[in-house]
Order: C-alpha cells, then sequence, then structure tokens
C-alpha cells in the first residue's frame, strides 16, 4: 500500500497591526512629496488666496468622504486586497482584475517611482549627484526598504510609525514656526482674500492635481488581513488617518500663504524651501530639504507595504501568477509579490519623470474610486442584511457628494487633457482581452484529465 506524503498547509498572513500602524500607514503613504511641490501648481491654476484654501479643504473632504465609504466596505470585507476586493465583491472578478491590471501597470510603478525620485531629488541636498545618479539613488532606497519589508511586517510597521511620527511633528513645527517668527505683512493672507477661481475648469483641473497629494486615502484596506480586529480598527484607521492630514495641509498651506504671495507660490517649484527661507534664511532650506527625505522614505515605505497585498489577493483568485499568493514559511509576508512591486517600481523609476508619473497615476486611479463607492450603494441593495461593524456617516449624502465631485472632475481633466486621460482609460480597457486569455487558460482541462 503507497504512502503519500501531505503537503503543509500554506502559510497565511497574520493579524497583528492595531489602530496605531494601520493609521500610521495611512498617514505615511499619503503625506509624501506632494505637499511640498503640488502648492505652487494649484497657486498657478486658481490664483485667488480664498480660491487656493477653497481647493484645499475641497480635496480634503473628497479623500475624507471616500474613505467614510471605503471604511464601510472594509468592515464589511476585512481581507487582504482592499479596492481589489470591494470590487470584487460589488461587481464580479473583470472590475477586480481591471483594478489590478491597472495597478500593475500604471499605479504601483509611477506612485512608488514618483516618490522615489523626489526623495532622491532632496537627498541631493546633503549626497550631491548628477541627474542619472539620482535615479539610481532612488533604486537603491527602494531595494534598502523592499529587503525589509521582506523580512518582517513588524519591523516595517515600527519604521513607518517612527516615519509617520517624525513627519507629522516636523510639518506641524515648520507651520508654527512660520506663524511664530515670519512676517506676514507681504504674505497672500494680509489681503482680502478672493474665492472666485480665475476660472472653474481651471480649478477642476487643479483639484485633480491637488488630489496627487490626498492619494493613498484608501491605501491600509488592503492590509485588513493583517490588522487585528478588522472591522473595527481599519475603519478607525482611515477615518482619522485622513482628519489628521486634512488638518496638516491646511495648516501648512496658510503657512506658505502667511510669508509668500499667490504669484510667489505660483513661481516656486520649491514652495516650502522658499517660504522657510523667507523666515530662516538658507537654513531653512536645508531644513525642508530635510524634511522632504523623511516624507518621502516614509510614503516609500507605505507604498511597499499596502501595494504586494493587492497583488498577493489576485494570485489567491488564480488572476495571477500562482506564487505571488505565497506567504514565506519563515517571516509570514507576501515575499514574491513584495519583489514584484520592487522590480516594478524600479524600471519606471529608470525611464519616466516625476510630472509623467503623477499625472498618470491619478486620472488612472480615479476611475476605481468611483467604483469602489458606488460599491456602497450597491452592496446595501444586493446584500442588506450582511454584518456591517461600520456604516457610512451621512448615507447616502456623503458618497454621493464624492461621486458626483469626481465624475466631475475626471470629465473636466478628459476635456483640458484629452491625450492624457484617453490614455489611462485605454491602458484600463486593454486589460479586457489579457483577462479573457487569463480566464480560458485557467478553466483549460489539462492533459490526461479525467472526469
Amino acid at each position: 500500500m503507497s504512502q503519500t506524503t501531505a503537503k503543509p498547509p500554506s502559510p497565511r498572513l497574520q493579524r497583528i497591526l492595531g489602530v496605531p500602524s494601520a493609521a500610521a500607514v495611512t498617514v505615511g503613504l499619503i503625506i509624501g512629496s506632494g505637499i511640498f511641490r503640488v502648492p505652487s501648481s494649484v497657486a498657478a491654476s486658481v490664483e485667488g488666496v480664498g480660491a487656493i484654501g477653497l481647493l484645499w479643504v475641497a480635496g480634503g473632504l473628497l479623500a475624507l468622504f471616500g474613505s467614510l465609504a471605503v471604511a464601510e466596505l472594509a468592515g464589511l470585507y476585512p481581507e487582504t486586497g482592499g479596492v481589489y476586493v470591494f470590487l470584487r465583491e460589488a461587481y464580479g472578478r473583470l472590475p477586480a482584475f481591471l483594478y489590478g491590471w491597472t495597478r500593475l501597470l500604471l499605479l504601483v510603478p509611477a506612485s512608488i517611482g514618483a516618490i522615489a525620485l523626489i526623495l532622491a531629488a532632496y537627498l541631493n541636498a546633503f549626497l550631491p549627484v548628477d541627474r542619472i545618479g539620482e535615479r539610481w539613488v532612488a533604486a537603491a532606497v527602494i531595494v534598502l526598504l523592499t529587503a525589509l519589508n521582506y523580512r518582517s511586517l513588524l519591523w516595517s510597521a515600527l519604521l513607518e510609525n517612527t516615519l509617520t511620527t517624525v513627519k507629522l511633528l516636523a510639518l506641524a513645527a515648520l507651520a508654527v514656526s512660520v506663524f511664530a517668527f515670519g512676517n506676514g505683512s507681504d504674505g497672500a493672507l494680509a489681503s482680502a482674500p478672493e474665492f472666485a477661481p480665475a476660472s472653474w475648469a481651471g480649478f477642476g483641473l487643479a483639484l485633480v492635481t491637488a488630489m496627487w497629494t490626498y492619494s493613498g486615502w484608501s491605501s491600509v484596506a488592503a492590509m485588513a488581513g493583517e490588522v487585528r480586529d478588522p472591522g473595527r480598527n481599519v475603519p478607525r484607521a482611515l477615518i482619522g488617518g485622513v482628519a489628521v492630514v486634512l488638518i496638516i495641509y491646511l495648516a501648512t498651506n496658510a503657512a506658505y500663504l502667511y510669508v509668500l504671495t499667490v504669484d510667489e507660490m505660483a513661481g516656486s517649484s520649491l514652495v516650502a524651501a522658499d517660504a522657510a527661507a523667507r523666515v530662516f534664511g538658507g537654513k531653512g532650506a536645508s531644513m525642508v530639504a530635510g524634511l522632504v527625505v523623511i516624507s518621502t522614505f516614509g510614503a516609500l515605505q507605505a507604498a511597499l507595504m499596502f501595494n504586494p497585498r493587492i497583488f498577493y489577493a489576485m494570485a489567491k483568485d488564480g488572476l495571477l501568477f500562482a506564487p505571488l499568493g505565497n506567504a514565506h514559511r519563515a517571516y509570514l509576508t507576501p515575499h514574491l509579490a513584495t519583489l514584484l512591486t520592487a522590480f516594478l517600481g524600479i524600471g519606471y523609476v529608470l525611464i519616466r519623470s516625476f510630472e509623467q508619473l503623477a499625472q498618470a497615476f491619478i486620472l488612472g486611479v480615479w476611475p476605481f474610486h468611483i467604483l469602489t463607492v458606488w460599491a456602497v450603494f450597491r452592496l446595501r441593495r444586493l446584500r442588506p442584511d450582511a454584518k456591517r461593524p461600520y456604516r457610512t456617516w451621512g448615507y447616502p449624502i456623503v458618497p454621493a457628494v464624492f461621486l458626483l465631485a469626481s465624475i466631475a472632475m475626471v470629465l473636466t481633466a478628459l476635456f483640458e487633457k484629452p491625450g492624457l486621460t484617453l490614455f489611462g482609460f485605454g491602458l484600463i480597457l486593454a486589460g479586457v482581452p489579457v483577462y479573457v486569455i487569463a480566464r480560458r487558460q485557467a478553466l483549460r482541462p489539462t492533459s490526461g484529465s479525467t472526469e
């Protein structure tokens, strides 16, 4: 009688993260490079100081309203994968695959690449290298953090908690010190605010740019499979994290406008450094450079924590290479998915610029944000009796406002930048034939199989 050796069960990811660590991932990923660079683009587009404040409030509320909706979905499906899982449960495997496909080819490499390039550019203030050298520095940082995330989720979470705490304290200190020691008599806040933008079309396009600084508000949902009591803790981390970011962003922009005019902000490519230099002189620019390095390092670390979990979930569903759905037997991390994420980020770092990556990211991800929030309505109708530890505050008004604003923003981008927007939509739709082929291959019986 022949004996067969039972295959040991595949190791699974462990629920070891609490609310502070989950919130740190949310804050750490949202606050990266954008708040140090994007305010100048916003000022150039909307001009009036009141309109600038209105735009940042609108962007923060849009992210907050989206997080309120995602929090309900995260409580309903507390699994690894986040938005991918929500789309799969609400619409089926094809939309979920298209989200994963877009992340694989565009969103993950664009976000990681853009953050790494900004980090390397500001690190240049301390370790001077040429443009080519900056790209290699960016790639080296990705490799370093990948090794950490490959080895231990606990170590990665500890680093992220530390970096997030430092960046929040540093940003708060920057804003407070500018108001305390700066001269606001010549700044934009010294005059009466103008709330009407130069054009509402420009306001909508500037909102697209500003949303780069808020991107990542749904990120921690992808790690729900590793959060303790996820039905309660993931919504807390989502909502609390986005609320903290909104407060910090408003305070930071107010500090910029306290010492700079709108025209000075619009003409500055390093607005945070210019504002600090106005108060502290040459040392101010160095202080901001160090702050940006810390901030982008934390954002890159958060991106390398949550993105592999999406590929892990797709592989578990048979929509990516099966080995990507394995956890390391000793480290209990999605090690192969982590390596794939790093490979994609390094590839884009070496061939793309920051501006190309940032614009491509926002226009690629937002259609899926719209579908995700609409899933709250759809799943309440399809599964009214399902257990929901958290229900969206302000339903149905809050998610409806998010949907209307998001659709208007995408339509504005379509009219103002049709080529870039249509490229993003085309890339998403290119995944349809890939999905059909993948499904046919998965359903094809193997040779020699019997019924």
